[in-house]
């Protein structure tokens, strides 16, 4: 029972991770009916700048998160303003534009920080909490706190303000969005700053879970982009619970299976997909092609 415990607290920690990143594709999803292959490869960029900021620059790391997002979400306008002429024209080559943004951004790394990578300090230097026999990480916490403050964030954004209301009924209908003067182009945008810094975030609090390299984005993505598949495409609260049964499942295999974990676990989701296509959360999906 202590080794289930453990092991489950560790993938509820990694599944914190894989919710911010599935949100983020979610929330673009559903606002542009466009998954943003560049999603991995932003979070990279803020994990590498999250980790610039607090080790080299010897901000606090809340500082350096904070910034980094800022960092990101830049990112994810411009990739967005750079694709807005494709809006509604030619969704095939917003899709490769996606990706060749992903490559420019790993080509960028590896001029800015190298190829070879960096290990990551805990900023939390308390001891391991103990209770019941159980050795829990401090930061494992702080990750879940943070993640759980991040889509509470998310959610009042999205229910309680103009730009959030406007995001969403792009995502239902954008003729009549526009038709009623809602600036789809603004609500795009706002979908990829916001989708870029939930990438960050992820990306600043990963890294002391993990080694930062310029190719880290590829296999957090992909358990990021499955997490949203497995909740339903466009649907953020199915996102988040995929998210952590992709985070849970990662962990166990991991330790049962040790070397096949991954292969467990994507076997696992595309038993999944293949008995429910629309996820879990099963919600009717936007195409724009």
């Amino acid at each position: 029972m202590q080794v289930f415990l453990q092991t489950l607290i560790g993938g509820l920690s990694l599944g914190a991770i894989y919710a911010l990143v599935a949100m983020g594709f979610s929330l673009v999803y559903r606002t542009m009916g466009l998954v943003n292959f560049a999603h991995a490869d932003v979070l990279m960029i803020g994990a590498y700048t999250a980790s610039t900021f607090s080790m080299s620059s010897r901000l606090p790391f809340a500082l350096a998160m904070a910034l980094a997002i800022g960092i990101t979400a830049l990112i994810g306008l411009f990739i967005e303003r750079v694709l807005r002429p494709l809006e509604n024209r030619d969704f095939t080559l917003m899709l490769i534009g996606t990706i060749g943004f992903g490559m420019v951004l790993q080509a960028v790394a590896v001029l800015i920080w190298g190829a070879t990578g960096r290990a990551v300090a805990s900023p939390v230097k308390a001891a391991p909490l103990e209770f019941l026999g159980l050795r829990v990480r401090t930061y494992d916490l702080v990750v879940l706190l943070i993640a759980a403050l991040a889509v509470l964030l998310l959610v009042g954004f999205l229910q309680r303000t103009k730009m959030g209301a406007a995001m969403q009924a792009v995502a239902m209908d954008h003729e009549a969005a526009t038709a009623v003067g809602i600036h789809v182009g603004r609500s795009n945008a706002i979908a990829f700053a916001v989708g870029a810094g939930l990438a960050a975030l992820a990306g600043g609090l990963v890294g002391p879970l993990l080694y930062v390299n310029p190719t880290m984005g590829g296999t957090i993505g992909i358990k990021g982009f499955a997490a949203a598949m497995l909740g339903g495409c466009g649907n953020v609260p199915g996102a988040i619970a995929g998210g952590f049964l992709i985070g849970i499942l990662d962990s166990f295999a991991a330790g049962h299976f040790q070397g096949y974990s991954e292969l467990v676990v994507f076997l696992v989701f595309t038993v999944a997909i293949m008995i429910r296509p629309t996820g879990l959360f099963g919600e009717t999906t936007v195409s724009r092609a």
